[in-house]
This record gives C-alpha cells, sequence and structure tokens, in this order.
C-alpha cells in the first residue's frame, strides 16, 4: 500500500509518500480501505518529534480515517453491527495516512446519515476529544459559560456547535477579526481577538464579572495563569495541548477560594474499552445532531495523498504547512481517493 512516511523529525518537506506492506487486522480490529484520513495537530508534532508514537502504534502519522470496511472477522463485524462494505469512521493510535488501516472496531463508527467521505474523516479525533473532556471530565451542563480558545481550530469549532447544542453560552478567543467571525457564525456568543483584547478582562465582562465556568484550554504555559483568575466559582479547566509550553505558575489561593478544579488528558495513549465510551457516547448523543443538521462538520481545505504537483508526491506536506500556518479555519483532510 502507499502510505506517508516521516522521513526524518522536521518540517513538512520530511512527509514522503513511500510503500508499507498491507496491514492484516488482528483480533477485535477491521480494515479499511480510507477515503480520506484528517489532519491533526498531533500529527505536527509526531512529525517535529515531540509526540512519541505509543507502544505498539503504527509510526505512520495519522489518527482518524474514513472509508469502507474490507477485512476484519464477520462475527465480530456483526457483534458492532457492522459488515463488510460498511463506511465508518475511525479513531486510530497511528497509522491513518495510508491506503489501508486497521483499527479496533470498538472506536468504528458508521458515517452519520448524509456526510461524505471527507466529512466522516473530520470527526473522530475531534469530536471525541471535546466530547471526553468538555462533557465527560469538566461535566458542562446547559445554562452555564464555556471559554474556548483556538475557537477556529478543528477542536474548537467542534467544540463551539457541541457546547451550544448543550444549551451552553459560548466564548471563544481567536487570532484575527475573520476567525472571530467565523467563529460567531458557527453558533458562539462572543468572539474575542486575543491580539487585541485581554481574554481574561473580557471573560470577566461578557460575564458581569462571575467569572466562566468552564475553560478549553490547547496553550497552557502562562494562559494558565490568567484562565485561573477567569473562573467562577467551582470552575473546571481542562487542559488538552502545551503550545505555549508546559510551565505554568498561577495563584494557587483563588484555586483555593473559588474550588477550581484543573486539569487535562491525552487521547491517544488511553486503553480502548476507554475509547469506546467515548465512541458510544458520540454515537448516542453526537451523531443525531449532525443527521439533524444542528452540528456540521467544518472543512478548510483537502489535499491528495498522491500529488503530482508535490515533489514528495504527496499534498500531505502542504496539508502540514497550511496547518503550521494558522491560517486555517476548521478542519484539513487528506483524501486518497474519490468519493464513490
Amino acid at each position: 500500500m502507499k502510505a506517508v512516511e516521516i522521513s526524518s523529525f522536521g518540517g513538512p518537506e520530511v512527509l514522503r509518500l513511500g510503500h508499507r506492506p498491507d496491514p492484516k487486522p488482528g483480533r477485535g480490529e477491521l480494515l479499511i480501505h480510507v477515503a480520506a484520513s484528517g489532519i491533526n495537530r498531533p500529527d505536527v508534532f509526531q512529525r517535529t518529534g515531540n509526540y512519541p508514537v505509543p507502544p505498539g502504534a503504527s509510526d505512520i502519522p495519522g489518527l482518524e480515517v474514513a472509508g469502507e470496511i474490507i477485512g476484519g472477522d464477520p462475527a465480530e463485524l456483526a457483534q458492532a453491527g457492522l459488515g463488510l462494505g460498511d463506511k465508518v469512521c475511525a479513531l486510530v493510535a497511528g497509522g491513518g495516512y495510508a491506503e489501508l488501516c486497521t483499527a479496533p472496531i470498538a472506536q468504528c463508527l458508521p458515517y452519520p446519515k448524509g456526510l461524505s467521505d471527507v466529512e466522516a474523516a473530520s470527526l473522530p479525533e475531534t469530536f471525541f476529544t471535546v466530547w471526553s473532556n468538555v462533557f465527560d471530565r469538566c461535566h458542562l451542563q446547559a445554562g452555564e459559560t464555556i471559554l474556548i480558545q483556538g475557537g477556529s481550530s478543528g477542536i474548537g469549532v467542534t467544540a463551539i456547535q457541541l457546547s451550544k447544542a448543550m444549551g451552553a453560552k459560548v466564548i471563544v478567543t481567536a487570532g484575527n477579526d475573520e476567525k472571530c467571525a467565523a467563529c460567531l457564525q458557527l453558533g458562539a456568543d462572543h468572539a474575542i481577538n486575543y491580539k487585541t483584547q485581554d481574554f481574561k478582562e473580557e471573560a470577566r465582562r461578557l460575564t458581569d464579572g462571575k467569572g466562566v465556568d468552564v475553560i478549553l484550554d490547547m496553550v497552557g504555559g502562562s494562559y494558565v495563569a490568567r484562565e485561573v483568575e477567569c473562573l467562577a466559582e467551582d470552575g473546571r479547566i481542562v487542559i488538552i495541548a502545551v503550545q505555549g509550553g508546559t510551565k505554568s505558575e498561577f495563584n494557587a489561593g483563588l484555586v483555593l477560594r473559588k474550588r477550581l478544579t484543573i486539569t487535562g488528558s491525552t487521547l491517544r495513549p488511553r486503553p480502548i474499552a476507554f475509547k469506546q465510551a467515548i465512541a458510544q457516547a458520540c454515537l448516542r448523543h453526537v451523531w443525531p445532531l449532525i443527521e439533524a443538521g444542528q452540528i456540521k462538520p467544518v472543512i478548510h481545505s483537502t489535499f491528495p495523498a498522491v500529488d503530482d504537483q508535490d515533489p514528495s508526491g504527496s499534498g500531505a506536506a502542504r496539508a502540514h504547512a497550511l496547518m503550521e500556518s494558522n491560517q486555517h479555519i476548521g478542519k484539513i483532510v487528506l483524501t486518497w481517493r474519490a468519493e464513490k
């Protein structure tokens, strides 16, 4: 099979199209003929050598795919309500940038009705992450206020729509006015341009001094101190990335007085059973919202995996360059074959 490989740690140009042996599904797994692969920030970190591959996972990047089931034990598939020829999207621990990809059956879900291959490929990583952190860990409730850092990212556009669908008030930060406008169009109640405004002061102003109940943080570093200050009593911060650094200093006295919770998580190394629980929650609570049109995938760009215009033969390098430019709004997707 063709697959995108990391030839060495470095810039986008180290992504090269190569060939690997076709993978074979093991017990509890199925084989997907990949139509599209989602591009995510952890893929960039893996390419630069800052995100080690979990034990037993493929070194091929890619954490989410969509396509047709072409292999797997028929009895195991049937037990999950699936069969050969069905279209599924899947969360995987690696191996997504390839024509063929194995995935645990428990981490696969049927396409929401009406979605294309590209749209389905954009779902697993972001929707699993947002559900697990915003709703399972931080217990966001209807009527509460959430502050989403990086509202125009793939995670951000997902968090905006899910939070609004669940009845929360949504405040986001973004890096320019165009991104702020896009977030408002997706349903955010307020958007803060963090380059021209202080998000701490704006969040307090927009909540009449009360503060926000939940913060979804993809920055870490110095942001945490300001986030602690703009949380309401019994507020919760969940940190899911540390693009701003791993070290934070904050007022621990405020944590005590306001009874705050600071938590965090990573999804990739968690066991299959944990991811299965998230998958089933998404199937019950989120897929109906997508099928009803209340939530929609936001696709910024697609790139062909096999690309004659790119010296490496793959559009993955251009996709990563776009992600690192931070000019995108929503998801970036790699395509392997035309829609059927």
